[in-house]
């Protein structure tokens, strides 16, 4: 299949993942970046879907962030 230009489509693959951190929500994205990163090449862009704790009383005691990585398909 080719686009417009005549040249191959792209096809982007996407993974979820969350990213703990006991420091900050940032810092979680980062970790799940990091670790993407061991695995996958050509990853292009990262989407944050969502932000929770896990609390211990009036503390929070880890941060997580929810993320959408997306990478393009090697053929």
């Amino acid at each position: 299949m080719s686009n417009r230009g005549g040249g191959a489509m792209a096809v982007i693959k996407t993974i979820d993942l969350v990213g703990v951190s006991t420091e900050s929500w940032r810092d979680a994205a980062a970790q799940a970046l990091a670790e993407a990163s061991k695995t996958l090449r050509g990853i292009e862009s990262m989407d944050i879907l969502e932000t929770s704790a896990v609390v211990n009383g009036d503390k929070i005691k880890e941060y997580q962030t929810h993320v959408r990585i997306k990478f393009r398909i090697e053929r």
